[in-house]
């Protein structure tokens, strides 16, 4: 028994470690929404903050200051598809971290269930064992 009680403990350490490495991968893909989501709401803080400024200005300062608010534009719409694949890997790897728990719940219930069983397996014999130096032998006096 004490073979099935070792391997469950080392099923339940591995699935501990299998949980440990989902949820780091599970916080770091929530971590680069984060990121990309602040990065979007920077460059639209950036873009309405884009203003030409009072007073006589050239026809070039014009130009540049539109480049560079197309430019601006531009980034924000294109990092909203990112934002959007980085939102579906974050679900996907929060799953998957989900899983890995369950799977740790498991194998730790099925250790302390191996635990109990060893235990109780180990008490019977003890019982087992006095009662036959309890009992009388054969052609003994009581």
């Amino acid at each position: 028994m004490n073979a099935i009680v070792h391997q469950r403990a080392r099923l339940a350490r591995i699935r501990r470690i299998q949980h440990g490495l989902a949820a780091s991968v599970a916080a770091a893909a929530a971590d680069r929404v984060q990121l990309l989501e602040m990065n979007h709401e920077r460059l639209r803080r950036m873009r309405s903050e884009l203003q030409p400024i009072a007073g006589p200005t050239s026809g070039a300062a014009l130009a540049r200051m539109g480049e560079l608010g197309m430019r601006l534009d531009s980034a924000r719409l294109s990092l909203g598809q990112t934002i959007h694949s980085a939102r579906s890997a974050a679900e996907a790897r929060e799953v998957e971290r989900r899983a890995a728990r369950r799977d740790q719940e498991s194998a730790e219930r099925l250790e302390q269930a191996a635990v109990r069983t060893a235990d109780e397996i180990a008490e019977r014999r003890l019982t087992t064992i006095g009662r036959r130096r309890a009992r009388p032998q054969d052609g003994d006096q009581e």
